[in-house]
């Protein structure tokens, strides 16, 4: 029996255990935890229902070997060697991307010029015919990735990174990526019979992302993948993972979520982005309430629930606007006020955040939000005054 071939699924920094646990679900077998990414083996159609359907992932590589270097020769014949037309013919266009960790090797573009050459003297010598290069629309996208000792080809199956699902239209400030906004609902342990309040909403990603858990609609549906033009291509198969998670989308779902943002602008556009994912019904029969509100004045509309939200912090806030520490401070008091009995969980790079509000974190969560080392803070709320002992 030929052996599944080896996969690395790549994740931002602090989800290598939730990606693990969702490759699990798609069938992957050995499962190995790196540092922003996991290694697996599973079958062709474990990968694409990887891409389908993970929440979390950025991006899912296909590896196709590896071998130690002294220098660019070495590498431009490890892609001589390399049987690319197992796996795309020369009429699919392609882009080479290299990444270098600890390599001794003097210029990396000079060493990803040298690996598309050796992959087009292949098909050159072979078939007598060249794939065109694209760095903007390819067809085959490969990745290099060098350390001090190896070079290891990769085949991306996925083509636009994963977390772009297809359905935001415009950006707006530092926008928070969807695989991000899923980590943070799946993190707080929310979970559809929950009210759920993000008063600082932006382009809208916390909330579309748990209408996209909560009716158990795949992220990928509605996008294309690169491995559709990989050589062998499962049709078939692939038709039938697209069927099957369509038929396994939840229309009916009972849902309470209210977001909100200061500007009517970026609220517009939050409900624009909530139409383009597919979810417009659910705005049209009030699962979904997005709304132009002070985060300063946002009111519960239950009992209890979660607030989880993405506030503004130094590195995306306008420096003309008022100070985000004393805003922070207004905001807490009127979750004291107004939100007694729930929980807060707030993503930012600020770790004087608790300070600010005057609160104190039950549970603090390291996480990326791209370049940016964050916390995601807990914060139980009760009624008056939770503040620490700093007199």
């Amino acid at each position: 029996m030929a052996k599944h071939p080896t996969f690395y699924a790549v994740c931002p920094l602090g989800l290598e255990a939730l990606l693990a646990d969702e490759l699990k679900a798609c069938g992957a077998k050995e499962l190995r935890a790196g540092k922003a990414g996991i290694t697996f083996e599973g079958s062709m159609t474990v990968a694409m229902r990887a891409c389908l359907t993970s929440r979390l992932a950025s991006r899912i590589l296909m590896r196709l070997g590896s071998s130690d270097y002294y220098d660019e020769e070495d590498i431009y014949n490890f892609a001589c060697r390399t049987k690319w037309e197992e796996h795309f013919g020369p009429d699919k266009s392609i882009r080479v991307d290299v990444n270098a960790r600890r390599s001794p090797l003097h210029s990396l573009d000079f060493t990803l010029l040298r690996i598309k050459d050796g992959i087009c003297d292949r098909f050159n010598h072979f078939m007598k015919v060249r794939p065109n290069v694209d760095r903007t629309h390819p067809d085959i996208r490969i990745f290099a990735f060098i350390d001090d000792k190896y070079c290891t080809f990769y085949l991306d199956l996925c083509g636009e990174a994963l977390f772009k699902r297809g359905w935001r239209r415009d950006k707006g400030e530092a926008p928070l990526k969807e695989n991000l906004a899923a980590a943070l609902l799946k993190l707080a342990g929310w979970t559809p019979d929950q009210v759920l309040v993000d008063p600082f909403c932006g382009s809208g990603t916390i909330a579309i992302e748990a209408a996209s858990i909560a009716t158990n609609t795949a992220p990928g549906l509605h996008r294309r993948f690169l491995f559709e033009n990989f050589s062998g291509f499962d049709k078939d198969a692939w038709t039938e993972l697209k069927d099957d998670a369509r038929a396994a989308v939840n229309r009916h779902v009972k849902l309470q979520i209210q977001a909100s943002d200061i500007s009517s602008i970026v609220v517009e556009k939050a409900k624009e982005n909530c139409r383009q994912a597919g979810f417009a019904y659910l705005m049209d029969n009030g699962s979904i309430e997005f709304s132009r509100c002070d985060a300063r004045e946002v009111t519960a509309p239950a009992a209890s629930g979660l607030v989880i939200a993405n506030p503004p912090y130094g590195e995306q806030s306008n420096p003309k606007s008022a100070p985000v520490a004393a805003m922070m401070k207004n905001v807490s008091d009127n979750f004291k006020h107004n939100f007694a009995g729930w929980t807060a969980w707030l993503l930012t790079s600020d770790r004087q955040l608790p300070r600010q509000m005057r609160l104190s974190e039950s549970r603090k969560i390291p996480l990326f939000n791209g370049p940016l080392e964050c916390r995601f803070f807990k914060f139980d709320l009760v009624s008056g005054t939770f503040r620490k002992n700093q007199d």
